[in-house]
């Protein structure tokens, strides 16, 4: 089977190709792709160096399936012809998750979705994908109201720039600026560009992308995204109300039983999740469950997750291997 990742020289594209090794992903052909930049300059995939090649070629050596992380102006122009030419292409970057006609995918929710004609799937917002992954299986028990989330987000998410920043920072280098104020010793409440409600655009993406993903317009959401100087994975603090009564023993039972979680609550012996934990993991990590004691049928839980793996590549991935078992590509 032959495997292009578009935007192979990224922090997320450089990921995807190791999850490719790590899950033994049945590569027959590695095209790794970038920009015109980037032409002619090698990539090791498996003890082996590829030749970074253009869209074009790419396009012409025909994979079945292009992992794209790119971002969002790439994805609108190129996938569309990557499709065109009988290519499945998984998207990372934000330009069809709110396509009506396009799939928005995380594996342990909804890939039973997906069919053969699918040729462009989205991959959800990081910080989406490892909430939606705690909170479906006690939606299917309890059924959500609404969800009141505050993350602390890497700078990973921005990028390599971003990484940059902080080190100069910690090191007292002047630098390249990935954020309008320092990050180190601060945090940012800021992530994405404003829109005109006075929500980012990443607060908005985990508003209409969880309900999206979890298929239920009831699902009430609100949210508040922030930077932290932090590398290794998100942290999510969430409140959410169901309609039904739980018991905290009955979720943790959901919880520690579901795919691709687990859960790390013991706080007599001061066991929860941090990003340290979850860094170069492909789990979401859960804990601090306690109840909201000021409203009823209410839970507080605490949610981690590296958001290069599971926010990102290895969500891609998985969603590749789901097409390859099912026999769609």
């Amino acid at each position: 089977m032959k495997i292009a990742v578009v935007g192979a020289t990224g922090l997320v594209g450089t990921k995807m190709i190791r999850v490719l090794e790590e899950r033994n992903f049945p590569v027959t052909e590695f095209i790794p792709v970038a920009s015109e930049k980037s032409v002619g300059k090698e990539i090791a995939f498996k003890g082996k160096q590829y030749k970074v090649v253009g869209m074009q070629t790419a396009i012409d050596m025909k994979p079945a399936i292009a992992l794209f992380s790119a971002g969002g102006s790439t994805s609108l122009e190129w996938a569309p012809k990557f499709a065109a030419a009988g290519i499945t292409v998984i998207d990372n970057s934000s330009a069809w998750r709110m396509d009506s006609s396009k799939k928005l995918i995380v594996p342990e929710i909804n890939a039973d979705e997906l069919t053969a004609a699918d040729k462009i799937i989205a991959n959800p917002n990081c910080s989406t994908i490892q909430m939606v992954v705690a909170l479906n299986p006690l939606h299917k028990k309890y059924k959500i109201k609404r969800i009141v989330v505050s993350t602390y987000q890497s700078v990973t998410g921005t990028g390599v720039k971003a990484v940059t920043q902080l080190m100069n920072e910690r090191k007292g280098i002047d630098g390249e600026m990935a954020y309008a104020y320092p990050i180190d010793l601060n945090v940012i409440p800021h992530i994405d560009v404003f829109t005109d409600n006075g929500y980012t655009k990443e607060e908005m993406k985990m508003v209409n992308e969880t309900i999206k993903i979890m298929g239920d317009s009831r699902i009430k959401v609100t949210a508040t995204a922030v930077r932290i100087p932090v590398m290794g994975g998100h942290s999510e603090s969430v409140n959410v109300e169901f309609t039904d009564e739980y018991s905290l023993e009955d979720v943790r039972h959901i919880l520690s039983s579901s795919t691709g979680i687990v859960l790390v609550d013991d706080v007599k012996n001061l066991k929860y999740p941090m990003p340290m934990d979850a860094h170069d993991k492909d789990e979401v990590f859960v804990g601090r469950l306690r109840r909201d004691e000021t409203q009823a049928k209410t839970l507080n839980m605490w949610i981690v997750s590296d958001n290069l793996r599971k926010g990102a590549a290895t969500n891609a991935i998985q969603i590749a291997e789901h097409l390859l078992t099912k026999g769609l590509v």
